[in-house]
């Protein structure tokens, strides 16, 4: 059996927006700086204070993240997308609200054919989050 979890990067505000994931989800939230960490050494000092590991673990999943160098670089696109499947109907319009504050709602939360509910959103660090809620397995 395998299990996936979501592991983020971020240009230097992973602390703030794991803040913003944990606000938003819940959840117990650790960090790891650069500087925190056996390398620190050997690293320049203007990323002592960049994530090096974040983790958020809650009841049902783990999201994981961290800084990247500006050397390294990072593109943002559509290649990841987050699926946050809730199993009841309240946490759904919670985090739906919570995700899109500061961001850019793609398709509202609304009924689907399925049997679900269902929206999409990019949050305000520009990730895509689909959130699904499906009535007939509420638990």
């Amino acid at each position: 059996m395998f299990k996936i979890s979501a592991y983020l990067s971020f240009r230097g505000n992973c602390r703030e927006a794991m803040l913003f994931y944990q606000h938003c989800l819940g959840g117990r939230l650790s960090f790891q700086t650069v500087g925190e960490s056996p390398m620190a050494a050997q690293l320049p000092q203007n990323i002592k204070d960049f994530i090096l590991h974040a983790m958020l673990i809650t009841d049902n999943f783990a999201l994981m993240a961290s800084d990247i160098s500006p050397e390294s670089g990072l593109l943002n696109g559509n290649a990841l997308s987050l699926m946050l499947d809730c199993h009841q109907e309240e946490a759904i319009y919670t985090a739906f609200y919570q995700l899109s504050k500061g961001g850019i709602i793609k398709q509202a939360l609304q009924e689907t054919h399925w049997g679900a509910l269902f929206g999409e959103l990019t949050d305000k660090y520009g990730h895509h989050w689909i959130l699904n809620f499906n009535k007939n397995q509420q638990l």
